[in-house]
C-alpha cells in the first residue's frame, strides 16, 4: 500500500501557526503548536492553514487545474522550468514558491538541488493536491498570499513567484539576508495569437518598470533575462492554454469559446527578474 504524502521536516520547521505564530510539530497526520491549535493534513499530503474563505474567482478551479496539468505535461513550458532552475541553482536551503499551483516549477528547482526542500504556497487546494505529490521534498500549504504568511522570518534562501500575486513585504520577511527572489512574468506578446479564441490581456509595456518600483523598498534588481519562443500548439493545447488562464474563472466566456480544430503558431514570451534582498 502506498504511504500517504506528508510534509518534509524542513517545511514543518519553517511553518508557523496562523493563529498564534508559534512553531509547529508534526503529530501523526496533524500539525500542532504549543497552544494546541491543530491542522490536519489532507490524504493527498497538503495542509490547509487558512482560517477564512477566499473570494470567488480567486482560486483555480478543477477545470483550470486539469488544463494546466495537461498543458505542462506536454512540455510546452519545459524551457521556462529549466531557466528557473538554472537561476536558482545556488540555493542551499528552503525554497518557497509563492503561488506554486501544481508545483511544476518548484519540482524542477528541487530536481537540481538535492539538499533543498520546497514549500508550495497557493490559495487553490485543488492545485496543491497535485503539488503535494510533485516532488518528495516538497510540502504544500493552502494560503492567501496577500495575508501574513505562516512562515518563519528569514526561513528561505529563495522565493519563487511565477505568474502569481506579489507581496513584497512578505517576500522580504521570509528571505534570509542575501536571499534571492525570482519573479517570472509574461512579456508583451505572450500568447497574443490566441486573441481570436479568447480575450487575451495585453501586457503593459511598462510592466517591468512598475514591478521594480513595487519591490524597490525591499529588493534590488540583480539581473533580468527574456525568454522568447515560437511554438505550434495542437488544438487541445490551445484550449488548455486558454482554460488555465484568467478566462478559466469566467464560465460564460468558456461556454462561448469557439471550437479549435487546427494547430496554432503562438509566441511564448517571459521575463525572469532576479532580485536580492536588501539588508
Amino acid at each position: 500500500m502506498t504511504r500517504p504524502a506528508t510534509l518534509p521536516d524542513a517545511v514543518v520547521a519553517a511553518l508557523r501557526c496562523p493563529l498564534c505564530s508559534a512553531p509547529f510539530g508534526l503529530d501523526g497526520r496533524s500539525l500542532r503548536c504549543p497552544s494546541r491549535h491543530s491542522f490536519d493534513l489532507a490524504k493527498q499530503g497538503y495542509v490547509n492553514l487558512l482560517h477564512a474563505g477566499v473570494a470567488a474567482g480567486t482560486a483555480d478551479t478543477a477545470e483550470m487545474v486539469a488544463a494546466r496539468v495537461a498543458f505542462l505535461a506536454a512540455g510546452h513550458y519545459a524551457g521556462l522550468r529549466d531557466a528557473i532552475a538554472q537561476v536558482t541553482a545556488h540555493a542551499d536551503g528552503l525554497v518557497v514558491d509563492a503561488g506554486a499551483g501544481t508545483g511544476y516549477y518548484l519540482a524542477g528547482v528541487l530536481d537540481r538541488l538535492p539538499g533543498a526542500a520546497g514549500l508550495a504556497l497557493d490559495v487553490s487546494a485543488l492545485a496543491l493536491r497535485r503539488a503535494a505529490k510533485a516532488h518528495p521534498r516538497l510540502g504544500a500549504v493552502v494560503w492567501n498570499l496577500w495575508e501574513h504568511w505562516p512562515v518563519a522570518s528569514e526561513a528561505a534562501s529563495v522565493v519563487l513567484n511565477v505568474f502569481a500575486p506579489r507581496n513584497g513585504a512578505e517576500f522580504r520577511r521570509v528571505l534570509r539576508p542575501g536571499g534571492t527572489l525570482l519573479v517570472v512574468s509574461p512579456e508583451r506578446g505572450h500568447l497574443a495569437e490566441l486573441a481570436s479564441v479568447a480575450p487575451v490581456l495585453e501586457v503593459d509595456s511598462r510592466k517591468e518598470e512598475r514591478l521594480d518600483a513595487a519591490l524597490s523598498d525591499h529588493f534590488e534588481l540583480v539581473s533580468r533575462n527574456a525568454l522568447r519562443e515560437r511554438v505550434t500548439l495542437k488544438p487541445d493545447d490551445v484550449r488548455n492554454a486558454v482554460l488555465m488562464g484568467p478566462t478559466g474563472h469566467h464560465p460564460a466566456r468558456l461556454a462561448a469559446l469557439p471550437e479549435v480544430t487546427e494547430p496554432a503558431e503562438v509566441t511564448f514570451a517571459f521575463s525572469l527578474s532576479e532580485y536580492r534582498r536588501t539588508v
